[in-house]
């Protein structure tokens, strides 16, 4: 089912949907950020914008091989971090109201879809290594030069949440290259 061209052009039109609907949330941050910057700034919209070009090449029949690796490790990234940090919200103010609970699902949903189709992922060692470097400068950028989502109510555990996101990037390029493995020694790729 996951491979069929229809289910593909509905998971296409969901993601790009949580694209620009990601970006837009995230306008009023772009506002007060340099240009420079811009592009490191809404993790998670990037991270479905990866996806929704991966699924562009299954549809045509290609494999874009470093959008696919980014994908996987943006989307299981910023899913899971984004559940966490309205789970920590929660934790913090004791209530997150219906958007936390719709970030909690769409993100959580963004991680699943991502381990998911481990199946279609033919990206190669270098595409790995471009994907590893992509998001650990990401996590510079985020937690040296403070382009990090806001999240008003855990901006004083800031430092604990950059360690936290380190690792959760660390994790996330492990599970990138034992895919990689896996595939190589069954002679997938």
């Amino acid at each position: 089912m996951l491979s069929h061209k229809s289910f593909l052009w509905i998971l296409l039109f969901i993601n790009i949907l949580g694209t620009v609907y990601g970006y837009d949330w995230y306008m009023w941050q772009l506002e007060d950020t340099e240009p420079i910057y811009w592009i490191f700034v809404p993790d998670s919209p990037t991270a479905s914008l990866f996806f929704s070009l991966a699924i562009i090449g299954w549809l045509i029949g290609k494999n874009f091989k470093l959008i696919e690796v980014l994908a996987l490790i943006t989307l299981v990234k910023y899913g899971l971090w984004a559940v966490v940090m309205n789970l920590l919200t929660l934790a913090e103010i004791g209530e997150i109201g219906w958007q936390g609970w719709m970030l909690i699902g769409s993100h959580f949903a963004m991680a699943v879809q991502a381990i998911l189709y481990i199946p279609f992922y033919k990206f190669r060692f270098s595409h790995l290594v471009i994907g590893a470097i992509w998001t650990l400068h990401n996590d510079v950028i985020d937690y040296v030069f403070g382009q990090m989502p806001i999240y008003y109510d855990l901006m004083k555990h800031i430092d604990k949440i950059g360690y936290f996101t380190f690792w959760l990037s660390i994790a996330c390029i492990t599970i990138a290259y034992t895919v990689l493995r896996k595939k190589e020694k069954a002679g997938l790729l």
